[in-house]
């Protein structure tokens, strides 16, 4: 296979991901998109919509417009804006509610930094698309208020959640798996891509000074210079639990782009020199702890390796690997490449249904009742893999 024979595979499975959703997820009783699908693609009535799925999709439809100039996909985008605009805005607050009900009213009206983040995210491609200023003054609305109630001024970074008035939360927890600490590396990698996205949309000295913030707490606090993994869960001071060790390969090399890319997009070239090395082992770890020559396993948890072949992982190491070839000429990594792409068409791809399966065993089989899209289900990770590898194979 030829490097342009698998941009024109990726540019067709991005249709099929996007004709999926388009065609599935489309809420014509309530407006805006529905809350879920479940693993027999059926709709489940009474899903809530959450902010960091709305966001996502927003995201997702601007972003394919700006790329391929669909008008369909621009339809879908201002959709997406003009349903968060109107239910998930907190018109009294500020900011966005967690969730809502399908039919549109409050469910949870927690502010979680991490879904403000993904909405600004979105925000900032669907005024990159329009130019329509309501999105860009919504996004530096949000921006500022991220930097007003969630920036911790003595030890640096971004706590996790307030209440819907901007009062303090008890549960600072993105879902109940995770341990109840103020601040996590998955929180601040996303609110380092909202960043970034938002100053490609209209930058300013005040939000570089935040990318460059955030990119020095990846530096300093949450890489660990001995493993070369992030740490993942920490105290206000950065001090980490240690009851609890964990991997998350996935993320890893998701983070080695997203970093690198954010100091690209600043034009900082001492900074993007300070984090290249760390953002190359990032990668490199991933690849000889969890990979085994096809895909990489999810995460390894006190030492337990879950292998469990999930999609979204699968999906970022594509464009890790795409990103470290186009900085290292290394044909190696063209060559992983190729392999994960086959390995992802052929066990993770729904060929009959469409979009993506969640996650397959590691026989590649998908044996599991995941939902097929919904409140982390989204076609974010998978639809920006095939736009990010196309541009960097280009």
């Amino acid at each position: 296979m030829t490097n342009q024979e698998l941009i024109n595979q990726l540019k067709s499975a991005h249709a099929d991901i996007l004709r999926y959703w388009s065609d599935n997820m489309v809420d014509n009783v309530n407006g805006g998109f529905l809350g879920e699908r479940d693993c027999n693609e059926q709709i489940v009535s009474n899903a809530q919509k959450g902010a960091i799925l709305n966001g996502r999709i927003l995201w997702t439809y601007s972003k394919a417009a700006n790329t391929f100039g669909n008008d369909s996909y621009r339809e879908l985008a201002k959709r997406a804006f003009d349903y968060i605009c109107k239910y998930f805005y907190d018109k009294k607050n500020g900011g966005f509610y967690w969730s809502l009900n399908a039919d549109g009213s409050a469910a949870d009206t927690k502010k979680q930094a991490y879904a403000e983040s993904f909405v600004m995210y979105g925000l900032s491609e669907y005024y990159i698309l329009t130019k329509d200023q309501r999105a860009i003054d919504l996004a530096y609305e949000t921006y500022r208020l991220i930097e007003k109630h969630f920036r911790d001024q003595k030890f640096g970074g971004y706590t996790e959640a307030c209440a819907a008035d901007w009062s303090p939360s008890n549960d600072l927890r993105l879902s109940s798996k995770e341990m109840n600490l103020p601040k996590t590396m998955n929180t601040h990698l996303h609110i380092l891509e909202a960043f970034t996205n938002l100053y490609r949309a209209k930058p300013s000295p005040e939000l570089r000074q935040s990318i460059v913030h955030c990119i020095n707490i990846f530096k300093d606090k949450i890489i660990d210079s001995q493993t070369g993994h992030f740490k993942l869960f920490f105290a206000m001071d950065w001090s980490v639990p240690e009851a609890f060790k964990a991997e998350s390969y996935g993320h890893d090399i998701e983070g080695a782009w997203l970093i690198y890319e954010a100091a690209e997009v600043i034009g900082d070239e001492a900074l993007m020199a300070d984090i290249k090395p760390a953002c190359r082992r990032l990668v490199d770890i991933t690849l000889a702890e969890g990979f085994d020559g096809e895909s990489i396993s999810y995460e390894k948890i006190n030492g337990k390796l879950d292998t469990d072949r999930h999609w979204w992982p699968q999906a970022e190491t594509l464009v890790g690997l795409a990103d470290t070839y186009r900085l290292t000429g290394d044909q190696k990594y063209l060559d992983y490449l190729y392999k994960v792409w086959n390995y992802i068409d052929t066990h993770l791809v729904d060929h009959q249904h469409g979009d993506w399966f969640w996650r397959v065993n590691k026989d590649g089989k998908a044996v599991y009742n995941d939902m097929k899209a919904g409140f982390w289900k989204c076609p974010y990770h998978n639809s920006r893999a095939m736009i990010e590898v196309i541009n960097r194979l280009k």
